[in-house]
């Protein structure tokens, strides 16, 4: 774990070689931005055995370990992205609910500088940040969610794929997320 700019793991390769050719011909074909359920865009089988590890009680323990925070109790979210709008990527902190986040980057033969992430301690920040995230295959980043872990990346607009998963405070924040991806998911159907 690296502590600056935040409490952070950043690793340029975490997916077996098979899970990593596997994935770019069965993810679901997201269209659209923002997040999706699982339910509203479902995994092929390489994907679904990655989230079943994530949701495993094996790395909970790790991340429990890494991080030293409890995490027994606390309920996993799995979204995935597909697609960046201009919109997308502004700097930001994630939501007090959340505990920890993490992000695997799914775009094989990803090329582009701009949409790839960037940690900073500020607001401000994001032509210093002292991290930078490619959004190549199988980069994962995982934080702690604090009032300063800033986070966004240039915008960009096109194809990006990313597995988010995050670990939140309680079994109603999870509804409450799982409903709200849900009602976007339908929504941008109805704008399509």
């Amino acid at each position: 774990m690296v502590r600056d700019p935040f409490d952070h793991i950043a690793l340029p390769q975490v997916l077996e070689p098979e899970c990593a050719a596997a994935i770019p011909g069965e993810f679901p074909a997201i269209k659209s931005a923002g997040s999706f359920s699982l339910t509203d865009a479902p995994p092929g089988p390489a994907l679904g055995a990655l989230i079943d590890d994530l949701m495993s009680d094996r790395f909970r323990a790790q991340m429990a370990r890494i991080f030293q925070v409890d995490l027994k109790d606390r309920p996993g979210i799995v979204t995935l992205r597909g697609h960046c709008s201009a919109r997308d990527g502004r700097v930001h902190t994630d939501s007090k609910s959340k505990i920890l986040s993490l992000l695997i980057y799914l775009n094989d033969d990803w090329r582009h500088h701009d949409g790839q992430l960037r940690l900073m301690s500020r607001e401000d920040g994001f032509y210093e940040a002292p991290v930078e995230i490619p959004a190549t295959m199988g980069s994962m980043v995982v934080f702690r969610r604090t009032d300063n872990s800033w986070h966004g990346h240039a915008p960009f607009v096109g194809p990006r794929r990313a597995l988010q998963f995050n670990y939140v405070e309680s079994g109603r924040v999870s509804v409450v997320g799982q409903f709200r991806h849900r009602l976007s998911a339908f929504t941008k159907q109805l704008v399509a």
